[in-house]
């Protein structure tokens, strides 16, 4: 099996769970994120985004993800650390081809 054999109905329940898990963490930053996976919440929205074909505008699928306005968000979190940005650009590296 393969994550196409998936039903959609069930693949779109997962996603939502995902989101709900990284609104309810808020401690688990973007950056942080990215330095481990090498995606954010920020991706998610874009690649919600580009599923949804231009249905709506990135301000709105953001918010969707996030759980409030972006530019809230952003204000919570603290500066990212040199380490952190490290760690993240390295991570983003190996995205390259995926």
């Amino acid at each position: 099996m393969t994550i196409d054999d998936i039903d959609d109905k069930h693949a779109a329940a997962a996603f939502r769970r995902l989101v709900r898990h990284l609104q309810h963490r808020e401690d688990a930053q973007n950056v942080d994120l990215m330095g481990l996976a090498g995606f954010c919440r920020n991706c998610l929205s874009d690649w919600l985004g580009e599923a949804a074909a231009g249905e709506h505008d990135k301000e709105t699928v953001r918010e969707a993800v996030y759980g409030m306005p972006y530019s809230e968000w952003k204000a919570k979190q603290p500066p990212a650390t040199p380490e952190q940005l490290a760690r993240m650009s390295e991570s983003v590296a190996k995205n390259r081809g995926a």
